[in-house]
């Protein structure tokens, strides 16, 4: 181990960074949140601490989210998380690491060119990228190779990553930036529409994993949450059902079909043929909002699968690719 550096996978999404380690699996798992000071410019907190100060930070301070809809919108902050992860998950290591990192299907050549400087300056020796749905298919234990199509569809926390894969490549593909965030903007919006409380992001996304769902529930939960009352100004308890929730998630989830949809239409027909014989799958964080794949199910009339530890599916199979990084190096250690 020590004659190289490590080969590490990153899935730097927009909500969470997860870093795989050949040979040791998922090592680190963050959200991609940085605190920095104002003033002095130094970075105060990296991962789950600076989530923690998410709005609730004085007026010095800034919590920020570095990615916005799957691609970096703050460089020098980007650079500062990765350099921070990086050395959290090598320690002090005498060589630097070879990275692969997972971007949107869809990202302009300067968005990846973005992401390599940023990797590199965090001190990657060599950065890789690899299509998110490519990463997706193989972290929920497909095999891309064979010449039958498979559809994914990666929900994230920026971008929602659809493609049908065949031969190791995608052939058709689209990326929308309707996820999980969206998801959260829109029950903001609904909660201060219909009730006029005002809710932080957290709050939401808080209702998002516990009563959320896009597909009428047998039994309407429900939870209570804190927001502030838009007329007094004071703070106000609200419970909210899940039959609410339904409501103010439509708009976004008819968005991800719509998109499913649209690439079924752009599909060759063998492989559509294959796609319904195999269904669809489902993967990233964004997926486990309940009843997305019975919504999914009724308007396309496929199968859909959710993939297990969909979460974890984009960073597991980058961490599976790298395993073929000699090839790319054209086998030079």
């Amino acid at each position: 181990m020590f004659g190289f550096g490590q080969d590490i996978g990153i899935d730097l999404g927009t909500a969470t960074v997860i870093a795989y380690v050949k040979g040791k699996g998922i090592v680190l798992r963050e959200p991609s949140v940085v605190a920095v000071n104002n003033a002095t410019n130094e970075v105060l907190a990296v991962g789950e601490e600076a989530r923690r100060m998410l709005g609730r930070t004085p007026g010095n301070i800034v919590a920020t989210r570095p990615l916005r809809d799957g691609v970096i919108s703050n460089y020098t902050v980007t650079e500062k998380m990765l350099k921070h992860f990086i050395n959290k998950v090598c320690g002090k290591f005498v060589f630097a690491p070879r990275i692969m990192i997972c971007i949107p299907s869809r990202v302009t050549e300067v968005e990846k060119k973005a992401v390599i400087d940023a990797a590199t300056q965090a001190g990657a020796r060599k950065v890789y990228l690899i299509e998110e749905p490519i990463a997706a298919a193989i972290g929920a234990g497909i095999d891309i190779s064979r010449a039958c199509g498979n559809m994914i569809v990666d929900i994230g926390g920026g971008t929602t990553d659809i493609a049908v894969i065949a031969l190791g490549g995608s052939v058709v593909s689209t990326s929308i930036k309707v996820a999980g965030d969206k998801f959260d903007e829109y029950i903001v919006k609904y909660v201060k529409k219909k009730h006029n409380v005002m809710i932080g992001e957290r709050t939401a996304e808080d209702l998002k994993v516990n009563v959320g769902c896009v597909f009428p529930k047998i039994q309407d939960t429900e939870m209570d949450i804190r927001g502030r009352d838009l007329i007094t100004g004071l703070p106000k308890t609200l419970t909210i059902h899940s039959s609410e929730m339904m409501e103010a998630l439509k708009e976004p989830a008819d968005m991800i079909i719509d998109a499913v949809h649209s690439v079924l239409e752009k599909t060759p027909p063998e492989l559509a043929a294959d796609i319904s014989d195999r269904g669809i799958y489902l993967t990233g964080g964004g997926c486990l909002v309940d009843g997305l794949d019975k919504l999914i199910q009724e308007r396309t009339g496929i199968n859909v699968i959710v993939a297990d530890d969909a979460v974890s599916c984009v960073a597991l199979g980058t961490g599976k690719a790298l395993d073929n990084l000699d090839m790319l190096d054209g086998n030079k250690k």
